[in-house]
């Protein structure tokens, strides 16, 4: 399957590696169907892979999210879900944990600097069931707009 990117120009796509977002991402109700893209030259990496994946919408080109698995910056992060959220995508138990990923989107303005990464409303993707979901954390001590340079700018 083609797929017209504003990103990424023309890509194909497996349709068998598409994920449903049944209710669309915050904002964009209206995309329901993504595909994860690694696009590690994007960010300068040559050999190595990159931290970063694209959220590409399959409906809208012009609609890429960046992720992060947050871990990477954060060894120690751990939000809170509802069991609901989960239950959504599919079965979560001690065998199909692995098949739950959780990513957080960045935000990157025009001041690399100032890159964040929304650390509140994490993206679940449960890889088995090809299902999404962005949801709220419940606990308290983490930032919508937590700044990933943040030794460099302090």
């Amino acid at each position: 399957m083609i797929l017209q990117s504003r990103h990424f120009g023309e890509i194909d796509i497996d349709p068998a590696e598409i994920i449903s977002f049944s209710e669309g991402l915050p904002g964009f109700p209206d995309d329901k169907q993504f595909i994860l893209l690694e696009k590690p030259e994007e960010f300068g990496a040559e050999d190595d892979k990159s931290p970063f994946l694209w959220l590409q919408s399959v409906s809208n080109g012009d609609n890429a999210f960046i992720l992060l698995d947050a871990l990477l910056v954060l060894p120690d992060y751990k939000p809170m879900l509802n069991t609901t959220d989960f239950s959504e995508l599919g079965e979560y138990t001690e065998k199909t944990r692995d098949d739950f990923l959780v990513y957080n989107i960045v935000v990157l303005p025009e001041d690399i600097r100032q890159m964040s990464v929304n650390l509140v409303a994490p993206v679940l993707i449960n890889q088995a069931t090809k299902k999404g979901k962005q949801v709220i954390s419940t606990n308290n001590e983490y930032s919508v707009r937590y700044l990933l340079f943040n030794e460099v700018n302090e």
